[in-house]
C-alpha cells in the first residue's frame, strides 16, 4: 500500500530541512520528496508538529531467542522496538545456544521476515560457543546473513585469538564488536569499584576492567588494520583512549548507552537489582566523560543494550542478580531529555547517531537516511509530549528497568517498516481524499 506522509519536518544526520516536505512511499521505498505533493496513496498521515527521522536502528540488542523466550521472544522485541521507533536491530549471541553457526542465524531471519514489524540482523559469535577458545566459521556466518560478530557478555580475552579474529574478519570485511572486560581484573565484581562499593559492601568492578582491553585492542587494530568497534562504554578513561586513538587515524568504533549517561553509581544505594548492568554504573566523571566523547563525535552509536530479564531472575539479592536492563522504548526519550533539551546534542547528531551512522558501521545499505530511492523505515516523534515511564506501558515481556516512575520527555508517535505503519500511538492517520 502507498503511503503519503505531509508536512514532514525532515531531519537526516547531515541537515534539518528548514521546509516542510511530503513524503510518498510506494513499494517499500521512498519514491519522491517535494512541497505539497499531489499524488494518490492508500493512507495519508498529518506531521504536523512532528520530527520527521530516519527508522532509528540498535547494533546491539538481547533478544533471548533461541532458549530464554519466556524472558523475550523476536516477537514481543519487535514489539518493544517499533513502539521505541527503532526499524532495524542487531541481535546479540549469547543465547542458548550460542548464535555460531548458519542454522540459528537462518531461522531468526526467517521468523523475523515472518513476523515483518523491523529488521531483524543477528550477531555470531567471534568464538565457538563464546568460550574464547576456537573461531567460528566467519565466511559461513556471514554468508548466512550476519553482519557482524562479538562475544557480548563476554570478551575475547585470549590475546592471540583476538588477534586472529581481526586478521579473519579483515578478510571476511565483518564487523567485530568487543564486550570490553578483563574478567580477572573484573573479578565477579558487581558494581563500580570506589567509596561507594565499599560503603554498599559490594563487591567491585574497577573501570580498568574495560579500559585495558579496550587499550590492547587498539594496539591490535594499529598493528593489524581492520576494525573493531567498542560495546557499551562507560568510564573516561576509555574515552580517552579511543579520542587520542582516532586522532591517530586508527579505525576502531565506539558506543554509549543511555543508562551510562543518565545514571551515576549513586542509583545502586537503592540495591535496586534493576541498576545492575554491565559494564556496572560509573561515576558523575565517567558520565560526563560519556557525554563529552558523545558530543565530539569520539563515540558514534547511542544504542540499548537491550537485556531483558524475568521478574524472579532479579528477586534475589544484587550481587545474585543478573546483569542487564530494558531500554529499546526510553532509548530516545533519555537521549532527548539528557543530551538534545541541555544542548550537548542537536538533533542532527541524534539522527546521525542512532539511526545513520549505526548503518554505515553495520553496512546496512538503503537504510538510516530520508532520501528518494531509501528504504521507507521512517520514526515520526513528538520532541516536547512529557509522558512518565510505566510498567503497565511496556511491550517488552520483561519489565527489569531503573527508569519506571521517570518522566521523561520526546515520545515516539508512529513507526513505519518497509512503508507499512506498525505501530502507531496519538498520530492522525487520516484517508487520502
Amino acid at each position: 500500500m502507498s503511503l503519503l506522509i505531509k508536512n514532514a519536518q525532515i531531519v537526516n544526520a547531515d541537515k534539518k530541512e528548514k521546509q516542510k516536505q511530503d513524503i510518498f512511499i510506494d513499494r517499500g521505498q521512498i519514491q519522491q520528496i517535494a512541497p505539497s505533493l499531489k499524488v494518490k496513496a492508500g493512507k495519508t498521515i498529518d506531521a504536523e508538529g512532528l520530527l520527521v527521522l530516519p527508522g532509528l536502528i540498535d547494533i546491539h540488542v538481547h533478544l533471548r531467542t533461541p532458549g530464554q523466550e519466556y524472558k523475550e521472544d523476536l516477537e514481543s522485541g519487535s514489539q518493544a522496538a517499533v513502539k521505541g521507533g527503532f526499524t532495524s536491530m542487531m541481535c546479540m549471541p549469547n543465547t542458548r545456544p550460542v548464535i555460531d553457526n548458519a542454522m540459528i542465524v537462518e531461522g531468526i531471519l526467517n521468523e523475523s521476515r515472518r513476523l515483518g514489524l523491523c529488521h531483524i540482523v543477528p550477531i555470531g559469535s567471534i568464538t565457538r560457543g563464546q568460550k574464547d577458545q576456537e573461531l567460528v566459521d566467519m565466511f559461513d556466518l556471514k554468508k548466512a546473513g550476519c553482519l557482524a560478530l562479538s562475544d557480548d557478555g563476554k570478551s575475547v580475552v585470549n590475546s592471540q585469538l583476538m588477534r586472529r579474529a581481526i586478521e579473519y574478519a579483515k578478510m571476511v570485511d565483518i564487523l567485530l564488536i568487543q564486550h570490553c572486560e578483563d574478567p580477572l581484573i573484573s573479578a565477579g565484581g558487581a558494581m563500580n569499584e570506589g567509596v561507594t562499593s565499599t560503603m554498599l559492601g559490594i563487591k567491585p568492578d574497577p573501570y580498568i576492567s574495560e579500559s585495558i582491553i579496550v587499550s590492547r585492542d587498539i594496539e591490535l587494530v594499529n598493528f593489524l588494520g581492520g576494525r573493531v568497534h567498542f560495546a557499551h562504554m562507560s568510564c573516561r578513561r576509555s574515552v580517552e583512549l579511543i579520542r587520542q586513538a582516532k586522532k591517530q587515524g586508527i579505525p576502531v568504533t565506539a558506543e554509549a548507552c543511555p543508562h551510562h549517561f543518565a545514571l551515576t553509581e549513586d542509583a545502586v544505594r537503592s540495591f535496586d537489582t534493576h541498576t545492575k548492568m554491565n559494564p556496572p554504573l560509573r561515576t558523575a566523571d565517567d558520565v560526563e566523560a560519556i557525554k563529552e566523547g558523545l558530543k565530539d563525535g569520539t563515540i558514534d552509536l547511542i544504542v540499548t543494550d537491550h537485556a531483558p530479564h524475568s521478574k524472579e531472575d532479579k528477586e534475589v539479592s544484587f550481587e545474585q542478580a543478573p546483569f542487564g536492563i530494558i531500554g529499546l522504548e526510553t532509548s530516545l526519550a533519555l537521549t532527548i531529555t539528557e543530551l538534545v533539551k541541555p544542548g550537548i546534542l542537536n538533533w542532527e547528531q541524534v539522527v546521525d547517531k542512532m539511526s545513520t551512522s549505526q548503518a554505515r558501521i553495520a553496512g546496512m545499505e538503503s537504510k538510516g537516511v530520508i532520501a528518494e530511492g531509501y528504504d521507507a523505515d521512517i520514526t515520526l516523534i513528538d520532541p516536547d509530549l512529557e509522558w512518565e515511564v510505566t510498567p503497565e506501558d511496556t511491550a517488552s515481556k520483561s519489565k527489569n528497568s531503573p527508569f519506571f516512575g521517570t518522566k521523561l520527555t520526546g515520545r515516539v508517535q508512529t513507526t513505519i517498516f518497509g512503508g507499512r505503519v506498525v505501530y502507531q500511538d496519538k498520530l492522525k492517520l487520516v484517508a487520502a481524499r
